[in-house]
């Protein structure tokens, strides 16, 4: 693929959506409706949102869950009984910076890895506002170095992040890039959010269709991550700044409805254009993060589309 003339292949994928989508969309939008304040108290909100999680999403007996240091990132290995030696998901959960969802982030990851017969390495990074940028992009680097030294090779290795945990992807990937370190195989980013200047066309567009998140919700979120406006356009902050020559493969999967839509559109005009090789595709009526909805038929589809690029970039059978 050479460099500036080419497109990245979209994919709108047809139909409504189901009515399981639907109901969702209304059980999330009553459940986020309140508005997010900088000043609100993140800890207590955690421990709500984490048993939440773990009523709603407990996780199958045959998934291990193992504790790992990753040079100071504390981590875990998600493994199933069809997870095979040497092939790794490098895995950065999403959560706007702040959050994190163990029971649902780990179920996701454990599908994946029935999917794709690999084992996930899932670091947990550190958390706005208590932690602010660059903190979180700083743990996920010393994660995936040492994920390097401990036996991970990259070929055999896929790079998964939802959410904020897309943006971390490319934010690591753009890290060890420019350090001369090696990349993964390709990359998997479901509704990343990429400039933090909310430039995207769809923080507009979207904003009453919507169902988990809002404009004021963001806003408060990157009050948390962002320590300065000055930083809005840094590559670290929002990568769709960042120089993409180099890039591996890119796979996004986003909603149409959503207001981050246009993020995972804007980076794959960008990547293309230096001749990375980009695949997105646009869920209708799903809501953000749709994939950790197991019970979703949309998800169960996806995953199928996912496992399909994976396999097709590593080789790897399944």
């Amino acid at each position: 693929m050479s460099s500036g003339d080419a497109s990245p292949r979209v994919l709108t994928i047809e139909g409504p959506g189901s009515w399981r989508s639907r109901a969702l969309n209304l059980v999330l939008r009553l459940a986020s409706g309140s508005t997010l304040n900088p000043d609100a108290d993140f800890a207590a909100l955690r421990e709500r949102y984490e048993r939440m999680d773990a009523r709603c999403f407990p996780l199958h007996r045959s998934v291990r869950r193992e504790a790992v240091d990753c040079d100071g990132v504390p981590a875990h290995w998600v493994s199933v009984p069809q997870s095979l030696a040497g092939r790794t998901l490098f895995y950065l959960h999403g959560g706007s910076f702040a959050f994190r969802f163990p029971h649902a982030q780990t179920a996701f990851a454990a599908r994946l890895c029935r999917q794709l017969r690999a084992s996930a390495l899932v670091p947990d990074y550190r958390l706005a506002p208590e932690h602010p940028f660059p903190a979180a992009p700083d743990d996920c680097e010393r994660a995936w170095r040492w994920a390097l030294a401990h036996g991970c090779r990259p070929g055999n290795t896929v790079f998964v992040g939802d959410s904020a945990g897309g943006t971390l992807s490319l934010v690591t990937l753009n890290r060890s890039l420019r350090n001369g370190e090696p990349l993964p195989a390709c990359a998997v980013l479901l509704s990343p959010a990429v400039d933090c200047t909310l430039a995207s066309p769809s923080i507009t567009d979207n904003h009453r269709l919507d169902a988990v998140i809002s404009l004021p919700r963001l806003l408060a979120l990157r009050e948390g991550y962002v320590p300065s406006p000055e930083l809005y356009r840094h590559p670290d902050v929002s990568p769709f700044f960042a120089d993409f020559t180099g890039f591996p493969p890119l796979f996004m999967q986003a909603g149409s409805t959503e207001l981050l839509r246009d993020e995972a559109l804007r980076v794959a005009d960008k990547a293309c254009a230096v001749g990375v090789e980009v695949e997105v595709e646009l869920w209708p009526g799903v809501p953000h993060a749709f994939q950790l909805a197991a019970f979703l038929p949309e998800a169960a589809r996806a995953m199928k589309r996912i496992t399909a690029f994976v396999v097709a970039r590593t080789g790897w059978q399944v």
